[in-house]
């Protein structure tokens, strides 16, 4: 599942966002400051996202992203603000942020750039990945999504075939191969732990 933390002093706009993204299928979490961001962030709390307001009372939104990136914290951020001059956007892009959209903007715009976003961050990955089915795409993307994270059988199964009862783990392994296949040299930076499952490395 991808996560995102959504770091904004408007308690209900960042209701407004969770309860839209969790219907999307994301994990969400809030924070009401940069500083409680920072605090989740240090707990050890992975994100694939970040979207920040600018202007919060404290930590601003972009001494938030400079202090990420200077701490060689590459997870992309997505600016939220009212601030819609060209030299605060220039600032934000500045600091680190992949993408600035200005207040007030609509869910479906929010929601369509951080898709643009979050593919931009995937890694590219093997040319000659081509042909793929659309399970083949569906694990590879999966994978791509949380490198170095391993997926047991039945989460991928869970992932991929959310619908179907009549798959079983050996699909997933007869994918994993073909895809692996189709891959080229690149097939081995999907591996198989033993107790834990499949992972891209």
């Amino acid at each position: 599942m991808i996560r995102l933390l959504i770091v904004d002093d408007e308690e209900d706009l960042c209701e407004i966002l969770r309860f839209n993204f969790e219907a999307e299928g994301y994990g969400v979490d809030t924070a009401p400051s940069a500083e409680r961001a920072m605090e989740l962030i240090g707990e050890g709390r992975h994100y694939d996202l970040m979207l920040l307001d600018v202007m919060m009372s404290g930590l601003s939104g972009y001494d938030m992203a400079s202090r990420l990136r200077a701490g060689g914290d590459n997870t992309p951020v997505v600016f939220l603000t009212a601030r819609d001059a060209h030299d605060d956007q220039m600032r934000g892009f500045e600091v680190g942020a992949d993408d600035y959209i200005t207040k007030p903007f609509s869910f479906d715009t929010v929601l369509a750039r951080v898709r643009a976003v979050l593919r931009r961050s995937v890694p590219a990955i093997a040319s000659g990945a081509a042909g793929l089915t659309k399970r083949e795409h569906l694990i590879l993307q999966l994978l791509q999504q949380h490198p170095g994270r391993y997926f047991s059988r039945e989460e991928i199964l869970a992932a991929v075939w959310p619908d179907d009862s009549y798959v079983n783990e050996r699909t997933v392994d007869v994918h994993i191969a073909r895809l692996r296949k189709k891959m080229g040299s690149d097939g081995n930076r999907i591996v198989n732990k033993t107790g834990f499952g499949y992972g891209l490395v």
